[in-house]
């Protein structure tokens, strides 16, 4: 299949030109939608604006290690050892859900059934048509075409990336043995897309396609999207009740730097790939007070951005989250080693 390359770059430029004062970050697509909103809101406040690059979790690792930027945001958290070798605090900002938007002419959202395997062959190419028996086998009553199956992944480094494969490899032992779990991979078939904008965009006007993207550029895009079925043997709609489902019974505290999974949780309602959002801060930055107004952003988010957010189907951080993540900005310090925030 012939590849082809979307390009979307996206930055939040609320303010025209960059100000001394604005904050500068870059990285994940998976929150852009949130982030700007938050920045929208949090400028008319401040007067303070946010310059986002929205250019992938791999571009924001490498900008944030380069020290150009503020902040980096990724949604494949970082190890806790690359976090001490590199000098980082990472901290979730919100959850959201990565769903299978599909292009398929006459079926519309949340009627096609799919399961985890069956992406997984889907994307390795085992599966190749629609109306594979497998997939009628659970679509009763939906008719599909005969017709190939065209898979759209990202072609940059990507957090929605490693999630979307995270899911798979905790799903399909056959993807996990064949492919694995990683920001980037080499895939079997498909159509390259950058970031969640340019995915979005290759399934929107490529036939009988199906791409991984956030919720909310689903939404936003008005693409149809697949149900897939949870742990529990459920096929629950993508929604931030769905997320939060997933998010129930998570224990923020099993990884350092809060970096855990939330993909194939139990719970009828949950929703089986979602994820928390990071960012990535420098424990000692040249710049304490640009570091600083990052934070401060961050924490007028939390107390003020709830409703921005579950407006976009996210899920915000529940509260004893967010007090220990305010905790951990305690090691983010000054040159004299006192704490910033």
């Amino acid at each position: 299949m012939r590849k082809i390359l979307i390009i979307a770059a996206a930055s939040i430029g609320l303010s025209g030109a960059v100000q001394a004062a604005d904050i500068t970050g870059a990285g994940a697509t998976f929150p852009f939608p949130i982030y700007s909103k938050w920045a929208e809101a949090y400028k008319k406040e401040t007067n303070i604006g946010l310059n986002y690059q929205s250019i992938g979790s791999g571009g924001g690792i490498r900008q944030i290690k380069a020290k150009t930027v503020a902040f980096g945001a990724t949604d494949a958290p970082l190890k806790g050892e690359d976090l001490t070798k590199d000098g980082l605090i990472q901290f979730p900002t919100v959850m959201g859900g990565v769903v299978p938007a599909i292009n398929i002419a006459g079926v519309e959202a949340g009627k096609l059934k799919l399961t985890g395997e069956l992406i997984a062959q889907i994307y390795l190419g085992d599966i190749k048509k629609w109306n594979d028996p497998k997939i009628v086998a659970i679509n009763a009553g939906l008719t599909l075409p005969d017709a190939n199956i065209n898979p759209v992944y990202r072609s940059d480094g990507s957090g929605t990336t490693f999630v979307f494969t995270d899911y798979l490899s905790r799903v399909s032992p056959d993807w996990k043995t064949k492919i694995g779990t990683n920001t980037s991979v080499q895939w079997p078939v498909g159509i390259g897309g950058k970031g969640n904008e340019g995915v979005s965009a290759s399934v929107k006007q490529v036939a009988n396609s199906i791409g991984y993207v956030e919720y909310a550029y689903a939404k936003q895009n008005k693409l149809a999207h697949a149900l897939v079925q949870n742990a529990d043997g459920q096929f629950p709609a993508p929604d931030d009740k769905a997320f939060q489902a997933a998010a129930a019974n998570a224990n923020w505290n099993e990884a350092p730097g809060f970096g855990i999974s939330l993909n194939n949780q139990k719970g009828a309602n949950a929703w089986p790939i979602t994820s928390a959002t990071f960012l990535l801060v420098h424990a000692k930055p040249e710049k304490p007070e640009e570091v600083q107004s990052a934070l401060k952003f961050v924490d007028w988010a939390y107390k003020n951005g709830d409703k921005l957010a579950l407006d976009l189907d996210y899920v915000p951080l529940p509260a004893n989250v967010k007090d220990q993540v305010r905790n951990a900005w305690k090691g983010v310090t000054d040159p004299a080693g006192k704490p910033i925030f």
